[in-house]
């Protein structure tokens, strides 16, 4: 309806052309006496003539509309189903369309060829840190109940640089997915024990019970996603601990007991009926804001309390998020300030029949 009034806009003016020779005509008519009926006839026909163009012209008008409306949305393939030019002018505008078309694809390009060459430098680079980090690590171990605040800090540096390669990584990670039906124990474990040392280095508790499920994903990908949420978890808790379980199908969670009482076991009484499994990681540290939570997961968004304590970089929940995304997962987050954070992990039990 709105483009069929658009359209009457659009020829208004040529409506009232065609309605003042008619009128007109039928003034003539009745100066000279004549009969009406003969005044009727020619405007029936005017009328007729009038709307079968006008029908045609709109039918023209919509289709065009259509064909702009598509090139809108995909510019790289409608271009070329414009139909030839009826005149000078639709020729001049579709030679703008067509140069305009040619500098952005010409401008993405570049972009492209841009980012892939800054992509290719960092990573090399943070390749190439990994070896005088290695080397500074084999030398700090000799001693490392003297050296123990420095392996500490070297730590933190190779969690940087770890989130350096997964940021680069996350712009192309098509080409890097490996999905498989994973062990979601082993991935926590694996993250458990790369942080234990921030743990016992800031007398932090961990409950964690063994879980069973398995989830069609990319192990890597989510350890890494696991390990920024731990990171982030040992950053903000001064005191207590950390609590890992799953929700199970009523909303509460799995019985947990402490790691040390759990290693070894690896049980789970999560229901097959469940539509998705979600794991949950609760710390309790300082929390979120209230008024910062709907930010937390844009890119470079650090919140008033990773401002205050000068800790946070903004970009661990932005990649978290965008890889979750990229697997077919979920991620959420729960927190009161001063209270602690609940970080919830979704994974689709339809998706687990997937091969």
């Amino acid at each position: 309806m709105k483009l069929f009034v658009d359209y009457l806009n659009k020829i208004k003016f040529h409506i009232l052309l065609m309605l003042f020779p008619t009128i007109l005509t039928g003034i003539i008519f009745l100066l000279y006496q004549l009969p009406l009926e003969p005044v009727l006839y020619i405007a029936l026909l005017w009328l007729l003539t009038g709307l079968g163009a006008y029908a045609v012209g709109f039918h023209n008008y919509r289709k065009k509309i259509h064909n702009l409306q598509m090139i809108t949305a995909a510019p790289d393939i409608s271009l070329s189903r414009l139909e030839a030019p009826s005149d000078e002018a639709d020729t001049l505008q579709q030679e703008i369309m067509h140069s305009l078309n040619h500098m952005r694809m010409d401008a993405e390009t570049a972009k492209q060829k841009t980012l892939e060459e800054m992509t290719d430098y960092y990573t090399m680079w943070a390749h190439q840190i990994k070896t005088p980090i290695f080397a500074l690590r084999l030398l700090l171990q000799e001693n490392p109940s003297e050296n123990k605040d420095a392996l500490a800090e070297l730590f933190k540096i190779e969690q940087y640089v770890e989130m350096v390669l997964g940021y680069l990584r996350t712009e192309d990670m098509s080409s890097d997915l490996k999905l498989s039906r994973c062990n979601l124990d082993t991935i926590i474990r694996r993250q458990i024990h790369k942080y234990a040392g921030i743990f016992v280095s800031k007398k932090l508790s961990l409950t964690y019970k063994g879980i069973s499920e398995s989830v069609l994903t990319d192990e890597k990908w989510l350890g890494f996603v696991i390990g920024q949420i731990l990171s982030n978890a040992l950053k903000y808790t001064r005191a207590g601990g950390i609590h890992i379980y799953l929700k199970d199908v009523n909303g509460s969670h799995q019985n947990s007991d402490n790691l040390s009482d759990t290693v070894i076991s690896s049980t789970s009484t999560a229901t097959d009926t469940a539509t998705s499994i979600t794991l949950i990681i609760e710390d309790t540290g300082i929390g979120i804001r209230e008024e910062d939570l709907p930010r937390i997961f844009e890119k470079g968004y650090t919140g008033v309390n990773g401002r205050e304590n000068n800790r946070a970089t903004g970009i661990g929940l932005y990649l978290s998020q965008k890889i979750m995304n990229r697997l077919g997962h979920r991620i959420y987050i729960t927190s009161e300030e001063g209270t602690g954070t609940k970080v919830f992990l979704e994974f689709s039990r339809k998706d687990l029949m997937m091969y």
